[in-house]
């Protein structure tokens, strides 16, 4: 981390707090958390002037950086720009950005504090969820007269790509604000203060001009006082615009009130998690407020989900502030995991309305779509491929979890279409081209042309799974079979076609020709991520996917570092993506390879707290910690991309509504011995779960706190492939289960009941073991210089542990271990003692030019039998 970040919960009394900024609580993570844990986020650190600053609703926003330049928007209208505050004070005028010092966010605000020698300014940026307008509140503190200046430059445009004719704007003294607005005033807006005066407007003569708009917020003597400023605008008129600005300029306090409590509801009415980790914690639950800050409700489109937020400056494009179907629906995955199925059901109406009469389904839809022929004159409409076989898949998802039967039969013909589409673009093999009918991931670079990524055929293949349950679920059970005989048969040639058997990996694509592309990317990790491929093959693949010429300590790479076509700044063909991140971590933990799939969600989380504080960035270089130049901070699918990964990956949970059936099969770290779930659902049931661990045991505490039918729980813990299970219980009593292992790990499978009152499942075990790393970010700039687990492979008799490792060439690096007294020797390292635990010290030997190295580590356990009998003797 590059500077350091406070983070902090309130207490009860946390609404007020809200408006008082009080002093806050540290946050903490407990196995079983108390009722009223749910209490607001909040980040803080010294400001960074370059890095992103937002505040967002559903209809407006402000879009700016932390030395508080800000602009504004009500959806799809362009205000302003170049939004600062000037000081006037002591016969000085100091500009603001100087005197920033102190950033704080929180889900309903972002908060700069200046401070100068003799006064303090908290400036506090508030858009509410359905407010076509903004608040800005100063808090003064000062020793000595002070005046704030607000300026401006207007800016007054439609989005991208549309545009008004002439506007202009003027000073109304009554309401004390400029008004903005264009000739057939439709499109208004209004910036001012209760407390405004001495206003300067622009102007333009033959001999001098001014663009800058400013006015005062009259004189603080001495002492404390609060100034407001208030932006509101209107689509239809100047009657709406002033009514927002009255509302805005008048309930302010009950506004901020119930602007904090839509956050609070939200992550009450979500899957919450109380975890070990801390970082991981606040990553989650800040991801879960930038996902549902996607949402956008443009009066001419109607209501979705947007992709991401960045500033526009002297242009109409807001970063991806327009909708994207691919976003949405990778999106959707991550909100369904949370049990925000309402956002969900809402983008999937938002995309299927914009469907293609031939089935396929739209690519980008801007903001300024309804004023131009958007899908006629332009290219962007359905330039995507994967978009349809994605909304098949996500509709499917979306029903599975929630149990909205009813949309899918509403959306049946829909999905069907999509499906119809899709197959009219089968290759004579069989796969979904992306040659002439639109792009799969990547939109251009060197890494095209192809016939059909693996990308690609992988999604093709899952939406015929897919499609075959939504049609068992309506009733179509003929339809239904031989959808899914399709599915079978199609899974089978996607890993056949694509296999590389003397690379041990999965190519890239098919080329014009056909014939496989071998270049090892990410996007392997998709078709991963929905169990599609071969265990061993992908195994293979992820150990390659694993070293550190893909995995970088910020996430991963496209392709290899190594390749020919490789370039660090190379949108599609090398930066690295919170995206494949994502997928690849999801894909990892699919295959139960957890710790490179924990050291992608953990670079995800981090950067959750790094950069645009609580939110996670588009894309960042390839060769150093720094995002890209054009990358958008505020990006909805990379937020996703945290909440994906721990949900759906590290926990391992799913639920199936219609059996009323919730799986939990956790990968933890090493050093993981509790958490805490609440709102998982299962049907109309919510739940409540409590892990904890000991060297012996494994519990499970299980609640239902809502619902009305009885629905079953399938626990299903990783463990070593050393350990044995003794026994299980339920409630005091044995209970069967079954053992399930792979080549990495295994499984115990218990299912139960839970209907009334609590279950407690205690799960007794000998001989666990795990190991860890700790995963942080580097300097920024820097490049990657982290520890990576490569492969764990265990003698059959599983007395031996070989570590397969990579890193920095002469570093010398810790790994965390649990339940470390089985070790009898280390080859290749050291164990350590240290007052918290064991660690292994482990030297990554020195290389030629290479920026990586590679060591082996092997493990010796002491003899099972024999420490039975010293305990028996003892």
């Amino acid at each position: 981390m590059q500077t350091e970040i406070t983070s902090r919960r309130k207490s009860v009394g946390w609404i007020l707090c809200a408006l008082s900024f009080a002093a806050l609580r540290p946050l903490t993570a407990v196995a079983n958390p108390p009722a009223e844990k749910y209490q607001p986020l909040e980040l803080s650190r010294p400001v960074r002037p370059w890095e992103f600053l937002s505040a967002v609703g559903t209809r407006a926003g402000l879009l700016g950086n932390e030395s508080g330049r800000m602009e504004a928007w009500v959806y799809p209208l362009k205000l302003f720009r170049d939004f600062r505050l000037q000081f006037h004070t002591g016969g000085r005028v100091l500009p603001a950005e100087s005197l920033a010092r102190t950033l704080i966010t929180r889900p309903e605000s972002s908060i700069i504090v200046y401070t100068g020698d003799t006064f303090s300014v908290r400036e506090t940026y508030v858009v509410r969820a359905n407010e076509p307008g903004a608040m800005i509140f100063l808090e003064v503190e000062t020793e000595q007269p002070l005046e704030i200046e607000a300026r401006f430059l207007r800016d007054f445009q439609l989005e991208w790509p549309a545009a008004l004719g002439g506007t202009y704007s003027f000073w109304d003294k009554d309401l004390r604000a400029f008004y903005l607005g264009e000739e057939t005033r439709k499109f208004v807006a209004l910036v001012g203060s209760p407390t405004a005066a001495e206003d300067r407007g622009e102007y333009q003569t033959n001999y001098s001009e001014s663009a800058v708009n400013s006015f005062r917020l009259g004189s603080t003597p001495k002492g404390k006082e609060t100034k407001l400023i208030v932006i509101a605008g209107s689509l239809e008129g100047r009657p709406q615009a002033e009514a927002a600005y009255r509302r805005l300029s008048t309930g302010y306090p009950e506004l901020l009130r119930s602007s904090a409590e839509y956050y609070r509801k939200y992550l009450d009415d979500t899957v919450s998690v109380e975890l070990p980790d801390v970082q991981i914690q606040q990553a989650y639950d800040w991801s879960r407020v930038s996902m549902v800050q996607g949402i956008v409700n443009n009066p001419f489109l109607g209501t979705g989900l947007v992709a991401g937020y960045r500033t526009s400056g002297e242009s109409q494009r807001p970063g991806f502030a327009w909708f994207f179907g691919r976003d949405s629906l990778w999106t959707s995955l991550a909100l369904n995991a949370a049990g925000d199925f309402a956002t969900t059901r809402t983008a999937l109406q938002f995309v299927s309305k914009y469907q293609r009469e031939d089935g396929k389904m739209p690519h980008e839809i801007a903001q300024g779509a309804s004023f131009v022929p958007w899908f006629k004159d332009f290219p962007y409409g359905y330039a995507s491929a994967d978009a349809t076989p994605l909304y098949i898949i996500a509709v499917d998802d979306y029903v599975t979890e929630s149990g909205d039967i009813a949309f899918a039969k509403e959306k049946w013909d829909s999905v069907w279409k999509a499906y119809q589409f899709l197959r009219s673009t089968y290759d004579e093999q069989g796969f979904p081209k992306n040659f002439g009918i639109g792009h799969g991931w990547v939109e251009g670079g060197p890494l095209l042309p192809i016939k059909s990524e693996f990308y690609q055929s992988g999604l093709g293949a899952e939406a015929l799974r897919a499609l075959s349950n939504l049609a068992r679920l309506t009733g179509k059970d003929a339809v239904a079979a031989e959808l899914t005989q399709a599915f079978q048969k199609q899974g089978g040639k996607v890993n056949e076609a694509f296999w590389l058997a003397d690379k041990q990996r999965y190519a890239f694509a098919l080329g014009t020709d056909g014939k496989p592309v071998d270049e090892h990317s990410v996007l392997a990790t998709v078709p991963m991520w929905f169990g599609l491929l071969d265990q061993k093959n992908a195994s293979a693949m992820i150990t390659q996917l694993a070293d550190l010429d893909h995995q970088t300590d910020w996430g991963m790479r496209i392709i290899s570092d190594r390749s020919a076509k490789f370039s660090g700044g190379g949108y599609h063909y090398g930066s690295v993506w919170p995206l494949f991140t994502g997928w690849a971590s999801v894909g990892e933990y699919r295959y139960h390879r957890s710790q490179p799939a924990y050291a992608n969600l953990r670079a995800n989380a981090l950067l959750a707290l790094d950069g645009s504080l609580g939110h996670v960035t588009e894309v960042l270089s390839g060769d150093y910690y720094q995002p890209l130049s054009t990358s958008s901070p505020h990006q909805i699918w990379s937020a996703a991309m945290v909440v994906s990964p721990l949900l759906r990956g590290m926990l391992g949970l799913s639920a199936d509504a219609k059996t009323a059936t919730l799986t939990f099969a956790p990968h933890l770290p090493a050093d993981w011995s509790s958490l805490g779930l609440e709102n998982l659902r299962a049907g109309d049931n919510r739940l409540q779960l409590n892990f904890m661990k000991t060297s012996e045991e494994i519990s499970l505490e299980a609640r239902r706190t809502a619902g009305s039918t009885e629905c079953i729980v399938e626990f299903r813990p990783a463990i070593s492939l050393r350990a044995t299970v003794n026994r299980v219980e339920l409630n005091g009593k044995p209970v069967p289960f079954r053992m399930e292992a792979n080549d990495e790990d295994q499984h115990v499978v218990v299912r139960f009941s839970v209907a009334e009152g609590q279950k407690f499942l205690r799960i007794y075990v000998s001989n666990d073991f795990g190991i860890g790393t700790t995963l942080s970010l580097p300097p920024l700039g820097s490049i990657s210089r982290g520890l990576r687990i490569l492969s764990e492979t265990w003698s059959p008799s599983h007395d031996q542990l070989a570590l397969d490792l990579s890193g920095s060439p002469g570093a010398q690096y810790e790994l965390k271990t649990w339940n470390s007294a089985q070790i009898r020797k280390i080859d290749g390292a050291e164990l350590k003692k240290k007052s918290e635990g064991s660690i292994i010290t482990v030297q990554i030997p020195s290389s030629g030019a290479e920026n990586y190295g590679r060591t082996r580590v092997v493990i010796h356990f002491a003899d099972v039998q024999t420490k039975a009998k010293r305990r028996q003797k003892s």
